[in-house]
């Protein structure tokens, strides 16, 4: 395994090779190769590991017992996923993570790792406090999806989500991590539905949009 790698990830910011060294195997370090549309875990499960996208991307998503699907996050080259039911081993996970592409996860088991007895690792602290500050700016994007979720028409949702990617891009055009049928269920939406209002916003001159790529138009 390439630590080299793993170092640019913030995840192991601040971490000598040695720490590393001594948390992959602290921690049972294991790469897994996943093929398009497998499922990495499930709803339902815990096996207490935080999973690295190596390469590739995944998506984090919930089906109900309907099959209504609603995506909640997108995960690309060095995201985590699964962090907090990592270190919650009693709580079932309410999502399923599915692989977006061909992709490698490393996972790690975190089990013990806030326990008294394993906290005599010296890169104990920097994994935590990395832990934390991940986790809560993927807290601040869940609650950007709710405010995208919020308003009541198609456009408003639409037009709330391309600015925020604007604003992150600083740039009125971009790539969005979606597809269309993602992208709708991204924003609680019937594909069909959206397509054709995005049709509508292209006709006014509002945004231009091929497959992923979107660029806004201002006035």
């Amino acid at each position: 395994m390439d630590i080299t790698i793993l170092q640019k990830m913030l995840l192991f910011r601040g971490m000598t090779d040695k720490e590393l060294q001594e948390l992959l195997k602290s921690l049972n370090a294991k790469i897994q190769s996943y093929q398009k549309n497998d499922t990495i875990l499930h709803a339902g499960s815990n096996p207490g590991v935080i999973g690295i996208v190596l390469s590739g991307s995944v998506t984090v998503l919930s089906d109900d017992i309907w099959g209504n699907r609603t995506i909640l996050s997108h995960v690309e080259k060095g995201g985590l996923f699964a962090e907090a039911y990592a270190l919650l081993e009693d709580v079932p996970m309410l999502v399923d993570v599915i692989a977006n592409e061909d992709c490698s996860i490393l996972l790690l088991k975190t089990k013990g790792i806030l326990s008294s007895s394993e906290s005599q690792n010296s890169w104990d602290y920097k994994f935590l406090r990395n832990l934390l500050l991940i986790s809560s700016k993927k807290n601040l994007n869940l609650s950007g999806r709710s405010f995208h979720t919020s308003p009541k028409t198609i456009r408003e949702r639409v037009m709330s989500y391309l600015n925020t990617l604007a604003l992150q891009n600083d740039s009125t055009e971009f790539d969005i991590p979606f597809d269309r049928q993602q992208l709708a269920d991204y924003l609680n939406l019937e594909r069909s539905a959206l397509s054709k209002e995005l049709g509508k916003m292209q006709k006014e001159g509002i945004i231009e949009t091929k497959k992923s790529h979107f660029k806004l138009l201002t006035p």
